[in-house]
């Protein structure tokens, strides 16, 4: 369910479309293909590129740009929405800001500090454009390919994404990443029992779903219910031990209920997990 075609993605970052195309052919993009055997990209491909134009500019050598490149593909979250990350760098040193990590430069020569946020407002035209798209041949799609719709809508058409979820989950009930994002865009909406509903309803079907767990222990916070989160939270560690938001919330939790030494070996596990290497 990619939908940006190569002049979509020019357009979008200011690229000619034969450098579009030259970024494909290193291999850090996942481009699919249209009928017609074009190249179509994820929005995910478009905050990789939007990065790999910042390091060009800063005339960062090649070697370097691939290394930096792997590294952001790598921390690219998949499956959540990547509307509230920023990406910074310095020379190839790439850091992904979600809120909780801090970007912050050793010095002050930052060639790259930007918002995926303003790149999916640039791109939300065409994001539209690929769920009138979808709409038009609804009954050729599976849950899967309205799944990837909704992750592709999340940053630029959030209420476009929720109904790909719901689509989603009309053909097939039992997907529980469509059942966790949904959730997750009704708890950003403020419905945060709907959104406890569909987190559980995922955890009953896949106990192991770490994210789920974690996505309902940031709702039972929300509903003030601290030790449900804590107990949420916990189960997501136990599916998931380097879930280093996981161990943060808990630690936080721990300190305001007294456990100082619960607190102390949770807030230890978060800052070796999010050590620089």
């Amino acid at each position: 369910m990619k939908g940006y075609t190569s002049r979509d993605v020019a357009k979008v970052l200011g690229l000619t479309v034969a450098q579009v195309r030259g970024f494909a052919r290193d291999g850090f993009l996942t481009p699919g293909r249209g009928p017609r055997g074009e190249l179509l990209f994820s929005f995910q491909d478009l905050v990789i590129l939007r990065t790999a134009k910042g390091l060009v500019a800063a005339r960062i050598p090649t070697r370097r740009i691939r290394r930096a490149l792997r590294r952001l593909r790598a921390q690219l979250p998949r499956g959540r929405s990547l509307a509230e990350l920023r990406i910074g760098a310095e020379g190839d040193r790439i850091v992904v800001s979600d809120g909780v990590t801090t970007w912050s430069p050793e010095s002050g020569q930052m060639q790259i500090d930007f918002a995926v946020s303003d790149l999916a407002s640039r791109a939300a035209p065409m994001a539209r454009r690929a769920a009138k798209a979808a709409r038009r041949v609804e009954e050729d799609l599976s849950a899967e390919d309205w799944y990837e719709l909704g992750l592709e809508l999340e940053v630029a058409a959030p209420s476009e994404a929720r109904d790909a979820y719901r689509r989603a989950l009309e053909l097939d009930a039992h997907h529980a990443d469509a059942r966790v994002n949904l959730g997750r865009l009704l708890h950003e909406q403020g419905l945060v029992e709907e959104a406890e509903r569909h987190y559980r309803l995922a955890l009953r079907e896949h106990p192991e779903h770490a994210t789920a767990a974690f996505n309902l222990g940031i709702a039972l916070e929300d509903l003030n219910r601290p030790t449900d989160a804590i107990e949420a939270y916990r189960a997501a560690l136990g599916v998931d031990p380097r879930l280093a938001d996981a161990h943060y919330n808990v630690a936080r939790l721990y300190e305001k209920a007294g456990k100082k030494a619960a607190a102390l070996r949770h807030l230890s596990s978060y800052k070796r997990l999010t050590a620089e290497p």
